[in-house]
């Protein structure tokens, strides 16, 4: 039972609160709040709705749960406290912790037995409950929200609310629809607050859009990380792992977590580490236990480095992490800030260190244009849908595309409400949404700039974490520099050297300038090319990011398409004021970072690189028709069970991969493409007893 204490009255146009301090000490055993909760708390509680961004180990899951129980306390007639999250390792976790508090709270998601799910409603319904966490599915299936609403909750709280918004890093077309159900789940006034750990400006207009409370309160907190140096170097691929194994050589920059680019490179780098410190790697491509054995260990000290893929960090809460390490670029801020966030929560000096280079960006570009088709695709494939509809099957095999590539067309269409989708069938919607190429075109447009922004960010001048804290649009921060980053204090830097420019690099630089028109807003675009006589490409690259260091030149992105539709890139460069002057030291200070040279093609000589070929990609006639129609069943009994469409739950390319390989271990399914942590969790034992019954086990 809960502990009675004041409740709030209304005295006049005050209000008073419930006695939080002594809340968040008897129900949590917590002895104060943490930075910035205290204000989130109190408006919540009062029935304010609200928007949370706070980074990862912030606090952002207490700022619902306070409020959540002495809003309960409050009117004990309502329900609990409603979390809907569309990931099932946060649900699990989150229902753990609260249950360790001893709190009562129980969840529903497609990774659960019916009948657990069955007794989890029951339980909210008969009052049992004060926390009830869904999977956003739930609320598509029939009759589900009307016996959910018996007992109306006195709190909604949107974990994870960036997968809300198109513009956000990690958009997910089917969590878009909860606008739609939230109305019915707020009948009577119940507040709701929207939490996630990254979100720009632009995405945080979107989300209490979709969300329909257009008037929340922004709490927009606490992204200055002062005991966090960042430093991003650039360096060849081949040289990253001798130098990541030598950074983690001093004891004071452990534990720490190096994100790779795939599944090999994690193999590769922990052989290398293996060396000196303990290391181990993390990737979707192992079991679930094998990662969680992995994580426990990291977690109990037993490991000095994690060497991961982005798979790892969800739900990490290891507060004494030294340094994060990147190998490449990630594909925006946002991913790369929740990132290095892993470090140093316990407020100790830590480190975030990206090793990078132009070459990350071909990486970078193949998944782009395999996510985001171009938009001459999407009407190609719109058009071959009529007004009537047509089987999803019949549009993806007579639209003349590769499997994949309409697949993700299909995608893009239902996240635009350009098409809608009963289960296998596809129809346009009446009345026809009209602007869905214009709305699309932007997505494009948005997630292409968000790879150049962190290129941007890699290469720029200036305090680096003062441009995050702009980025995010943090209100309440004062936007000083850091004093830690490569910028601020680059003599503390553990990678980056620099040196000031030799005679021959001087007249390098000269003749740089010299290309680029002096008018004071002129811009060129500069060409290697014009230069091979005289540079190679790393040095080019290398003296005009010394120029834009130092403020002599300016750089931006611009971009065309040509007639194949093929997305040309090209930098363009400006004179600044600076070097505008004319007198004798416009260099003066000018430092050159250094050259870090490629350890692994030294160590071969000049040997031509290797070509590596992938399996081509299963096709209709690869697998068996048996097999793929059982898929494809199963497949449809899962899709109406959670209220979506088939692809929503696997695409049909990777339903071919499955009959083609026939996977009968949880190893062999993370190794089929489409098939990644997330989906073996969820449906793992059903296709793999669907592989059994199939190779007549």
């Amino acid at each position: 039972m809960l502990a009675v204490r004041p409740q709030m009255r209304s005295t006049g146009d005050a209000m008073t609160l419930p006695d939080l301090d002594a809340l968040l000490h008897d129900r949590f055993h917590l002895e104060r709040f943490r930075p910035h909760q205290r204000e989130v708390c109190e408006a919540v509680t009062r029935g304010e709705d609200s928007l949370l961004v706070m980074p990862t180990g912030g606090g952002k899951s207490l700022c619902y749960q306070l409020p959540g129980l002495a809003r309960q306390q409050e009117d004990p007639r309502r329900g609990g406290v409603l979390v809907i999250s569309p990931l099932i390792a946060l649900m699990e976790d989150q229902c753990q912790k609260l249950i360790a508090n001893g709190i009562a709270a129980d969840r529903i998601h497609s990774g659960r037995a019916r009948s657990d799910s069955q007794n989890a409603l029951k339980r909210w319904l008969d009052g049992e409950l004060e926390f009830l966490i869904l999977a956003p599915e739930r609320l598509r299936v029939p009759g589900f929200v009307p016996r959910l609403m018996q007992r109306p909750p006195n709190l909604i709280a949107v974990d994870e609310a960036h997968c809300i918004s198109m513009w956000g890093h990690d958009f997910r077309p089917d969590y878009r629809l909860l606008g739609e159900r939230l109305p019915e789940l707020r009948a009577g006034g119940t507040p709701t607050i929207a939490l996630t750990a990254t979100a720009t400006v632009r995405v945080q207009n979107d989300i209490v859009a979709q969300l329909g409370i257009p008037d929340a309160n922004r709490f927009i907190r606490g992204f200055r990380r002062d005991n966090l140096a960042v430093e991003m170097v650039d360096m060849p691929p081949g040289a990253r792992m001798e130098k990541v194994a030598d950074i983690l050589r001093d004891p004071e920059r452990l534990p720490a977590i190096a994100y790779v680019p795939s599944r090999v490179k994690v193999d590769e780098l922990v052989a290398v580490l293996g060396k000196s410190v303990r290391a181990d790697g993390y990737h979707a491509g192992m079991s679930a236990d094998r990662r969680t054995q992995v994580q426990d260990k990291f977690q109990e000290g037993k490991l000095d480095v994690v060497v991961a893929t982005v798979a790892f960090g969800m739900g990490v809460d290891k507060a004494d992490i030294r340094t994060v390490l990147h190998l490449g670029l990630p594909g925006s801020i946002e991913s790369y800030y929740q990132e290095i966030g892993r470090a140093g929560r316990d407020g100790k000096p830590s480190y975030a260190i990206t090793l990078w280079s132009s070459a990350d960006r071909h990486l970078h570009t193949h998944f782009f244009d395999r996510a985001y088709p171009a938009l001459s695709v999407l009407e190609r494939l719109h058009g071959q849908v009529p007004a009537t509809g047509i089987a999803r099957d019949t549009l993806l095999h007579k639209s003349g595309l590769e499997l994949q590539v309409a697949e993700a067309a299909l995608e893009k269409l239902w996240g635009q409400l350009a098409v809608s989708l009963d289960l296998e069938d596809v129809v346009r919607p009446r009345p026809e949404t009209t602007n869905w190429s214009v709305a699309y075109t932007k997505q494009r447009l948005h997630r292409e700039a968000q790879i150049g922004e962190v290129f941007t960010f890699a290469r720029a001048t200036g305090c680096r974490m003062q441009a995050l804290v702009r980025y995010f649009g943090d209100l309440g921060d004062a936007r000083t520099a850091c004093g830690r980053c490569d910028h601020c204090a680059p003599e503390h830097s553990i990678v980056r050297r620099t040196h000031a420019p030799d005679g021959i690099e001087r007249r390098l630089l000269a003749r740089i300038l010299a290309a680029v028109p002096r008018r004071a807003m002129g811009t060129a675009k500069l060409h290697r090319e014009e230069f091979a006589e005289v540079m190679d490409r790393k040095t080019f690259d290398r003296l005009l990011g010394a120029l834009d260091r130092a403020g002599l030149v300016e750089l931006s992105e611009d971009a065309f398409e040509n007639q194949t539709g093929q997305t040309i890139r090209y930098a363009t460069v400006k004179l600044t004021p600076g070097a505008l002057n004319d007198g004798d030291d416009w260099l003066a200070g000018l430092q050159i970072e250094a050259e870090h040279k490629d350890s692994a093609a030294l160590s071969r000589g000049k040997a031509k690189p290797v070509r590596r070929t992938k399996a081509a990609p299963a096709t209709q006639s690869d697998g068996d028709p048996d097999v793929i129609d059982r898929l494809k069943t199963w497949r449809l009994g899962r899709a109406r069970a959670q209220g979506v469409p088939a692809f929503v739950v696997l695409r049909d390319a990777t339903l071919l991969e499955l009959a083609t390989r026939l996977p009968q271990t949880m190893g062999e399914l993370l190794q089929v493409p489409g098939i990644g942590a997330h989906k073996a969790e969820t449906y793992g034992a059903e296709l793999l007893a669907e592989m059994r019954t199939s190779r007549g086990a």
